[in-house]
């Protein structure tokens, strides 16, 4: 019933924006902000100058791709969330060339934790943008909004057991990506080292 009535809102507010209603704009923006803000914010590791930096290219893609939105498929939330992880991997080589200039050639301690966990929660991002778009929003619904297997089926309009075998192929895809990338990661950084 929930999913319904959020699919129905959305659908006219999307024919509304599209129309050229600043308004409806505006009340996507307003309910939508604060919660993308947060999702950046801690992909970046609580970087509030990355996070902002994301957080407006992913409205700026919003803008120029709402024709691509479709609440039957998702809610805006989920889709805004999308378009921020791949604004991230776009924007994370340019963000690690301006670390390392900062740095001026001094290494990062491998110890600190700070650094550690947004390395990982960018390689969450990385691995997540890689998946089937299905697989990736399953993922999110699951692990990062802790919906329910069943809430999922009913607003997907799906059978909890068509859920529980996509989530269990979402995670075995997740697994190897995270593998391959870590291991590409490590390959990279012994190729820097070896330039050295």
């Amino acid at each position: 019933m929930e999913a319904e009535r959020r699919q129905w809102e959305e659908e006219a507010l999307r024919a509304a924006v599209l129309a050229g209603d600043e308004s409806a704009w505006r009340v996507l923006y307003e309910r939508h902000f604060d919660a993308l803000f947060a999702h950046v914010c801690a992909r970046v590791g609580g970087d509030p100058e990355r996070a902002r930096d994301a957080v407006q290219e992913c409205w700026m893609t919003a803008v120029r791709r709402m024709r691509s939105f479709d609440p039957a498929k998702g809610s805006f939330g989920s889709w805004l969330r999308g378009i921020a992880n791949r604004v991230l991997l776009g924007q994370r080589r340019r963000w690690a060339r301006r670390q390392r200039l900062a740095e001026t050639g001094l290494e990062v301690s491998a110890t600190n934790a700070v650094q550690t966990f947004s390395d990982a929660a960018e390689r969450v991002v990385w691995v997540l943008a890689e998946l089937p778009e299905e697989y990736a929003a399953v993922l999110r619904a699951k692990y990062e909004e802790q919906q329910p297997v069943a809430e999922i089926a009913e607003s997907w309009g799906r059978s909890a057991k068509a859920i529980e075998s996509l989530l269990s192929r979402a995670r075995a895809a997740f697994r190897k990506y995270w593998v391959d990338l870590n291991a590409e990661t490590a390959g990279g950084e012994e190729h820097d080292h070896e330039k050295r």
